[in-house]
């Protein structure tokens, strides 16, 4: 075919474009002058662009980019290595993780090493299963099926959307899932159906034959999320829209009525729904009356859908409450947490019933008593002193009969800073490490190791992280970052969304526009292939060195491995 027959087919590219560019180059140069003007001669809130006017807007430009594009074109200092978010992307994606030649960290800086078998165990003399048993004790007792969780994160400061994700992705992986200072919302609940509910619990909105008919129409030529959000428009009430769970079967949406009388909501928690533990902050959001005071009526109706309690008494860089900014504050949030809408939200940063130890202690009493299930806290420490205080407490109950905390959360000072002020991010608590053998050592001291279990958070991303931490002596993982880069985060730090600036992904985020676009049942999945990929790195880690069980894991399996500061010195290892 002869250059004249394809223009003759298409006639748009023998057309003459030089009239259209000159004109464009014209519209360009008149908005720029324009801007040059407005800069130089009328603006007076920026001294840069008065003295650089047009050219000076370049700066904030690429201070505009930094943040999400620093992972692309410059190093990656936060973590071990840039090939941890790498693994992270790859499993969660069901892509083969395998490196080739070697990582960018050289294996001589490494600072821990794990001691290998001469003789390794195959994969399949490991155990398979992994499982914890928390609150021994406590009437209804709670055994996950995983030592790896979803660490705290709130519906709110993640979206709606992402928060469907993971409970979905924590029900089909069976690992637990924790609801974050936010309290319970419906969206934890994203797995349950109708059938599996009573109705006398139950709020039902059902769409009429018309609203049904035109969702089955719009669920042929597009997809879920597309025809789903229609038919929410047609059914529910603009202001309710997020409270409410979506049943596809029935096509109706249904939420729990809190008002329900106890009596109304089941004895067993249905399992159609993740391993959920819920967290108390000090704004007791979800579990609050009128006053704002603790409601034991609905702390009970909550648990009847969650298997354990964590009070959080603080959270690695947020030894205050919590923040929560206005723009994250929708009418759902408010409905679920009993505040007002659209005004920043700030918790106290002491928990109302944490005076002193005996008062807080009697807390956690009373919500065993409530509850029937394993309750523990979370805390960062700073010292041994710090943390034989509350040893001492704890075995002082033991001596008097009294109940004690079944777990506590050690958070490393580096964990929890989503939403923290800067000057506490670098300054407050211990890493995780040299925290969990204090925390080790002293409840040894004390006798409370037996009865106590220990989750232990901090900047854990891959498998080598869970098995150090268990070396460290903790029975349970927490993770936060790890499932917020498996469900999409491109780590843009616009979490607040603060200044205007929202999550690019629509995962930690309330505005709409970006996270109506985040796709829910696919990054469910994804959370579902990283924890699996976790518990298989660490069953490989396991065999390689010679074990058979975590239980057999300690500090003797590690290898302290530092470098000599004077020149020419060799590296020493030392146990």
């Amino acid at each position: 075919m002869t250059k004249e027959d394809l223009f003759s087919y298409f006639p748009l590219f023998s057309a003459d474009w030089g009239v259209f560019i000159k004109l464009i180059l014209i519209i360009l140069i008149l908005v720029l002058i324009n801007i040059a003007i407005y800069d130089r001669f009328i603006q007076r809130k920026n001294q840069l662009l008065i003295n650089f006017p047009l050219i000076g807007r370049m700066r904030y430009l690429f201070y505009m980019l930094r943040n999400p594009m620093r992972q692309y074109f410059g190093d990656e200092t936060f973590y071990d290595s840039f090939e941890k978010i790498d693994w992270i992307n790859k499993v969660s994606h069901g892509e083969n993780p395998s490196l080739s030649f070697s990582p960018s960290n050289p294996y001589g800086n490494q600072k821990t090493l794990f001691r290998h078998a001469n003789f390794v165990n195959e994969l399949h003399e490991v155990q398979a299963e992994f499982s914890v048993l928390f609150g021994e004790n406590r009437k209804i007792p709670y055994e996950s099926k995983s030592i790896i969780g979803r660490s705290a994160m709130s519906d709110g400061a993640v979206s709606p959307e992402g928060t469907r994700a993971y409970a979905r992705g924590a029900f089909n992986g069976q690992f637990p899932i924790n609801t974050g200072e936010g309290g319970l919302t419906s969206n934890f609940l994203a797995t349950l159906n109708l059938k599996d509910c009573e109705n006398s619990y139950l709020e039902i909105k059902e769409g009429t034959w018309f609203a049904k008919t035109v969702y089955r129409i719009m669920r042929f030529f597009t997809n879920r999320e597309v025809s789903q959000r229609l038919y929410r428009h047609m059914v529910v009430r603009q202001k309710d829209r997020g409270s409410f769970i979506f049943d596809r079967s029935k096509l109706v949406y249904f939420r729990i009525n809190w008002h329900s009388p106890l009596e109304s909501f089941p004895e067993s928690i249905s399992e159609g729904i993740p391993d959920i533990t819920f967290q108390m902050g000090s704004g007791l959001y979800g579990v609050r009356d009128e006053e704002g005071n603790f409601s034991d009526d609905h702390y009970q109706k909550v648990m009847r859908f969650c298997r354990m309690t964590e009070v959080k008494l603080a959270q690695g860089a947020k030894q205050t409450g919590g923040k929560l900014l206005a723009t994250k504050v929708s009418d759902d949030i408010a409905y679920y947490r009993g505040i007002p809408a659209h005004k920043d939200l700030v918790s106290p940063n002491r928990f109302p019933y944490a005076t002193d130890m005996e008062t807080f202690f009697d807390f956690i009493e009373r919500l065993q008593k409530l509850s029937d299930k394993p309750v523990g806290f979370k805390i960062v420490i700073s010292s041994r002193e710090n943390f034989e205080t509350y040893a001492k407490a704890l075995k002082e109950r033991v001596l008097e009969g009294k109940d004690i905390a079944d777990f506590i959360t050690i958070d490393g000072g580096d964990g929890g800073s989503a939403t923290a002020p800067l000057e506490m991010m670098s300054k407050i608590g211990l890493p995780i490490r040299e925290a969990l053998l204090i925390v080790n050592e002293v409840l040894n001291e004390y006798e409370l190791r037996e009865h106590i279990k220990i989750i232990a958070s901090e900047k854990v991303l891959t498998p080598d992280d869970v098995v150090e931490l268990l070396c460290h002596g903790a029975d349970f993982i927490n993770i936060a970052r790890g499932f917020m880069i498996a469900a999409g985060c491109i780590r843009a730090r616009e979490c607040s969304g603060a200044n205007g600036r929202n999550c690019p992904v629509g995962l930690n985020t309330m505005n709409e526009a970006k996270r109506s676009k985040y796709l829910v049942i696919e990054k469910s999945k994804h959370v579902a292939f990283y924890h699996h990929q976790l518990l298989h790195g660490v069953r490989s880690l396991l065999a390689v060195m010679g074990k058979r069980h975590i239980d057999e894991l300690s500090m003797d399996d590690l290898i302290s491995h530092a470098k000599k500061t004077e020149e020419n010195q060799p590296y020493c290892s030392t146990a």
